[in-house]
């Protein structure tokens, strides 16, 4: 049984231990979590319902204003499509978000989420990041608490954890000054877990933070989910800056290394004792990055990602298939499986 780790040990640990430590580490805990040795991954698409957004996030390549050439909302028809093709390929899930529009308010997003859920009763909706759902609430003048009940009864299912980036209001100010504050993009969540609507959280680090932020990141998840105990997965992803004006405005910041999210991945694991699922971010690593991080305490490889535009728009751009995975976890000696939104098991793929 791991002891639970005070910040302070956390904080040395990301400083000073020795990588190839961190990751035996983190792998025995890993282990005791999930001992049968399976790694998991979904079959899912990105849809992004519109790029327009009056946030300006400087770290984000993705977004457009109104009058922008190349602004657009997508229509249901153009959806449907999108959903299809995912069918085709054996999805379970959609990962819906958008920029936070100006105009669109809760009726608009519940005649969406409803269409696609009657039309579609197999897919999984995981949709809306806190500070879409916080502007809905504002834009709309109801509660956050109604706007997560309207969605639910019209078949969301559950909500990622975007929007988090390092919740510490001295970097998000530096980041994303019109972004909520870190306790809003809390608040959303517990009003979720409320519900019984699940979440994951995220992390995206490597722009200004301290480590002493970041710990400060993983303290707010640990303990919201000791109060909840909603949150599915933890996420964590680096900054990638191609085509984003906070590059342009430090633009000697140093990308972050392999060794660094290896370390903070690990570090994730030991201290987020009470999430079960650790992801890997091969959409920003790389597929070898992506496979190294499953020694690092991450026990799930995310998705698919048969469409994503959001990092890709800011440099991101590896892609994997299906039988790429497999292979991938195979090659550790770890059992490859499909999952669901809620991190089910669907298919074991048995050793060939």
């Amino acid at each position: 049984m791991f002891k639970r780790l005070t910040k302070e040990e956390a904080l040395d640990l990301i400083k000073n231990a020795d990588l190839k430590e961190l990751g035996r580490l983190a792998s025995a805990r890993k282990k005791e979590l999930h001992p049968k040795g399976i790694t998991t991954f979904v079959i899912d698409r990105n849809i992004n319902y519109t790029n327009i957004c009056w946030v300006d996030c400087k770290f984000c390549a993705f977004y457009r204003h109104e009058k922008d050439a190349d602004a657009y909302i997508l229509t249901f028809d153009e959806i449907d499509k999108k959903i299809d093709e995912l069918l085709e390929i054996g999805g379970t899930q959609i990962l819906f978000q958008g920029g936070v529009h100006p105009k669109l308010k809760i009726e608009w997003y519940e005649d969406l989420v409803e269409h696609i859920h009657v039309k579609y009763p197999s897919i999984t909706i995981h949709g809306f990041s806190s500070i879409e759902l916080d502007f809905i609430a504002k834009v709309s003048r109801i509660t956050i608490q109604e706007v997560l009940s309207r969605l639910k009864v019209k078949g969301l299912a559950s909500i990622p954890g975007a929007g988090a980036e390092i919740l510490n209001d001295d970097v998000r100010d530096i980041i994303a000054p019109k972004k909520i504050d870190a306790k809003v993009w809390a608040n959303v969540h517990r009003q979720a877990h409320k519900l019984d609507i699940m979440s994951t959280a995220t992390m995206m680090y490597g722009t200004v933070e301290t480590d002493e932020q970041i710990l400060e990141h993983f303290e707010m998840i640990r303990d919201l989910q000791d109060e909840t105990g909603g949150f599915r997965a933890f996420i964590m992803w680096s900054f990638q800056g191609k085509n984003t004006e906070l590059l342009k405005l430090i633009p000697n910041m140093e990308k972050p290394s392999s060794n660094r999210y290896l370390r903070l991945l690990a570090v994730a694991r030991l201290y987020l004792d009470n999430v079960p699922n650790i992801q890997s971010s091969w959409v920003t690593q790389g597929p070898y990055i992506g496979q190294m991080a499953l020694r690092f305490g991450a026990n799930d490889l995310g998705s698919t990602m048969m469409e994503e535009n959001v990092v890709s728009s800011a440099g991101a751009a590896y892609a994997m298939a299906k039988e790429e995975m497999v292979q991938l976890i195979r090659d550790i000696d770890e059992i490859p499986a499909v999952r669901n939104t809620a991190y089910e098991t669907l298919k074991i793929f048995e050793a060939s």
